[in-house]
């Protein structure tokens, strides 16, 4: 009896899963359908309309009770790329990827948003004269920002002594319920978003619900999150003098390209981006004429997509291939190795780094010792002069609650008597509890502040409002806990933050900022270099919650925020001061100048280490941290070419086929022996090099093509900088150009001579006496 129940229950769980199964196959989701380079046959109707036929072929043929289908497309992609949006079952999806003009189809996932003073810090370390950027600036260059959307009213925005519109600008400024077309203006020209239906996606397996996104995206490109007016402003705002957050970081601030026009392209709020919607908007950002695009959204890199299902990597392909640069953050997910995301060779890849100015948030202890933390805090607690009484988390434990919660300020793990009306000291062991997590648990306790012991992130100030809050490492931590431990009635006060200005040593990689190698292909060496992204003060939307108002103060038109969100738009307000003056200069171009000019050394002239306080390496910063002055003269650059990015797809290990339609190219044949990953390494013309295999014996040679861009009769020497036990030959070790736009090609030979074993990191730089271009190289010793 019990072995045939036991096989009646078995037989209804599977009854159970098969239906459940033929309903997953049945339920409608928001796919991306992909289909390469335009035709260039017909107009925008009649591109949809093949759209619609193809895609009603596919639901037609499905229609049978007890689900029949009716066609629903979301997005037409017809200017830089073709494909479409469109809800579709699993069946119906994997009917359309076997259709002839079809190169991918993937559900239509939600991305993660990655989310001054900046501005002098950069052109302090470059070591040149400001007044340059004025000077070489103008307005032609247009900069669209793929994010939140845009606060229109900023003053970052503001386009007083602005000349015309440039004439080639085709882009729209759309209405909505709380936007309108005189929010535009000669700065601010351009306004789109892309509303969806509520409800017209489901959730997908990786990142957040794409439900939750499109059901909270507006009718209206006004921003209501604050992100993308932050990175707008960062990238191109006009210069607001006496800035500040709340008095902190007062001073002028303005954006990387303050002359550039700026267009916004809303696809996100506040529960991520819709990536049908992203594709959509750098289809338009391409038509509009927009030069460089700017955007700090990416994947997790937990869940890593193969590049021709990627919506990112695919928009900015074809972007790129349309002239456009591309400029995407790197990701949060740091400090680990293999985080780093938007990853294509075409795509330019930030890292973020720390500025020299912190903010301070001192902790003064009842005996007369100051402890320096650091933090963003409003609190008036030190104002009536009292001191506080001092309690560790662990002394403060629930009944029945394990000390290590307590002492972690885990949810529900404080007793409220113990903790009312004092400062209570938390440490950070447990990494599930996050800073904004352990404030919330002390606040709802009744603490009257908070002191974090913890090294993890100390060197990204954690913003808490009006509560007083102060994070400090684990030594200063140690002399709070004996101060606790050795006194009968301890006692604190936390003071409110002041600016530090001119620390040091920066600029430092930040903890959170993603590092390298790329999850998809370590031939390529990722991310491109680094730029500010720890306290950036830029534009904001102005807050609405009272909580985040400080007492007797009105909402801050401007926020500090950190983040490779904030980094990211740093290098494509650099990229269009560079593109400003050399306006037939390739996305490539500009790229290598960004990077081949890059800084290695911080403000005490030593290399830029990593938050660990480790030398930082080509897998932490990339080339460097941007120097946007010594970009507009690189001596050489070097031009990665439409057939460099085709033959990385072939040799990753894609069908001719498909690269040809990805390319629109009829007639491209891929190189002999392909696909070979090893190939990316020695054959695509990057501005750094990584060799993801470097046996013993075995030597790995590696070719570029370096063009001169600066006077003629020029002769570059190379120099080489490697560890112990790699070695190198550069060949030849002399280029020489008669001319201006001529190229040279050389070959740098890697061998292992007693390498230890792992990543090894160096440069080969060329110099003619005036010029210092540093090529960085990675090379994996195995």
């Amino acid at each position: 009896m019990v072995n045939r129940a036991h096989f009646v229950i078995l037989v209804l769980a599977y009854r159970l899963l098969v239906s459940l199964s033929a309903e997953a196959q049945h339920t409608k989701e928001s796919y991306v359908v992909y289909m390469g380079s335009p035709s260039g046959a017909g107009d925008v109707e009649a591109v949809r309309a093949a759209h619609l036929e193809m895609l009603s072929s596919v639901v037609a043929s499905g229609e049978q009770e007890p689900w029949p289908s009716t066609p629903s497309l979301t997005h037409s992609y017809h200017h830089a790329f073709e494909g479409f949006a469109a809800e579709l079952t699993e069946e119906e999806a994997a009917a359309l990827s076997d259709h002839e003009r079809v190169v991918s189809v993937f559900r239509d996932r939600a991305l993660q948003l990655h989310t001054t003073r900046s501005w002098d810090f950069l052109d302090t370390q470059s070591g040149l004269r400001t007044d340059r950027l004025g000077r070489r600036a103008s307005g032609d260059v247009i900069i669209g920002v793929i994010d939140t959307g845009v606060w229109p009213e900023s003053q970052s925005f503001n386009d007083a002594g602005m000349g015309d519109v440039p004439a080639r600008w085709r882009g729209l400024c759309m209405e909505g319920p709380d936007f309108k077309k005189s929010n535009c203006n000669k700065k601010l020209i351009g306004a789109r978003y892309y509303g969806i239906q509520p409800g017209s996606a489901a959730p997908t397996s990786s990142n957040a619900s794409l439900g939750a996104v499109t059901a909270a995206m507006t009718g209206s490109p006004r921003d209501t999150v604050g992100h993308g007016t932050h990175c707008a402003s960062t990238a191109a705002g006009t210069v607001v003098a006496d800035a500040d957050y709340y008095g902190l970081a007062r001073g002028a601030a303005k954006g990387g390209a303050p002359a550039s026009r700026v267009a916004t392209y809303k696809v996100c709020t506040m529960g991520g981006c819709s990536s049908s919607a992203l594709l959509k908007a750098i289809d338009d950002a391409v038509s509009d004429g927009v030069d460089v695009i700017s955007i700090s959204i990416g994947m997790s890199s937990a869940f890593a997509s193969d590049f021709l299902s990627d919506p990112i990597a695919l928009g900015a392909f074809h972007a790129h291939q349309r002239g456009v640069l591309v400029v995407c953050s790197g990701g949060n997910d740091g400090p680990n190795p293999y985080t780093v995301v938007n990853s294509a060779p075409w795509i330019l890849t930030v890292a973020a780094s720390s500025i020299d100015r912190t903010f301070q948030s001192s902790v003064v202890l009842g005996n007369g010792n100051v402890v320096k933390g650091v933090a963003i805090n409003f609190s008036n607690q030190s104002l009536s002069g009292d001191r506080f009484p001092l309690v560790s988390g662990a002394q403060a434990a629930g009944r029945y609650t394990p000390v290590s919660e307590a002492s972690n300020c885990y949810p529900g793990s404080l007793d409220v008597q113990k903790v009312a009306g004092k400062i209570v000291v938390c440490v950070g062991t447990n990494s599930m509890v996050s800073r904004r997590v352990k404030k919330l648990v002390a606040e709802g306790s009744g603490a009257s502040g908070l002191v974090l012991i913890d090294d993890t992130e100390k060197d990204v100030p954690f913003d808490a409002g009006s509560f007083a809050f102060s994070q400090v490492g684990a030594d200063l931590g140690a002399q709070i806990l004996d101060y606790i431990n050795s006194t009968k009635n301890p006692t604190a006060v936390i003071l409110p933050t002041e600016d530090v200005k001119l620390f040091k040593p920066a600029p430092m990689v930040a903890s959170f900022s993603a590092r390298g190698p790329g999850g998809l292909t370590e031939s390529i060496l990722k991310p491109d270099l680094m730029a500010p992204g720890v306290t950036i003060l830029a534009a904001a939307m102005p807050s609405t919650d009272k909580a985040d108002v400080p007492d007797g103060n009105k909402a801050s038109a401007f926020a500090i925020k950190s983040g490779t969100s904030m980094a990211c738009p740093h290098v494509a307000g650099a990229g269009a001061f560079v593109k400003s003056a050399h306006p037939g200069w390739s996305p490539s171009m500009i790229r290598s100048a960004l990077m081949t000019t890059a800084t290695t050394r911080n403000n005490l002239g030593q290399p830029v280490a990593s938050n660990t306080g480790a030398v930082a390496t080509g897998h932490d910063m990339g080339a460097g941290e941007i120097s946007p002055l010594r970009a507009l003269s690189p001596g050489l650059v070097f031009d990665t070419t439409a057939k460099d990015y085709l033959n990385f797809l072939c040799y990753y290990g894609y069908k001719a086929k498909l690269v040809r339609m990805v390319s629109g190219d009829a007639g491209f044949a891929c190189p002999r022996g392909t696909p070979s990953p090893d190939l990316i390494a020695t054959g695509i013309n990057y501005p750094s090099i990584s060799v993801p295999r470097l046996a013993a014996g075995k030597a790995v040679t590696v070719s570029r093509t370096a063009m001169n861009v600066g006077p003629p009769n020029a002769t570059y020497t190379a120099t080489v900088e490697a560890p112990a036990g790699l070695s190198l030959k550069v060949l030849p070790e002399r280029l020489v150009f008669s001319r201006r736009w001529t190229t040279a090609a050389y070959e740098v030979s890697f061998a292992s001579a007693r390498a230890s074993k792992g990543y090894a990191y160096g440069a080969v730089t060329w110099s003619d006496g005036a010029h210092s271009v540093r090529t960085h190289f990675a090379v994996n010793v195995v």
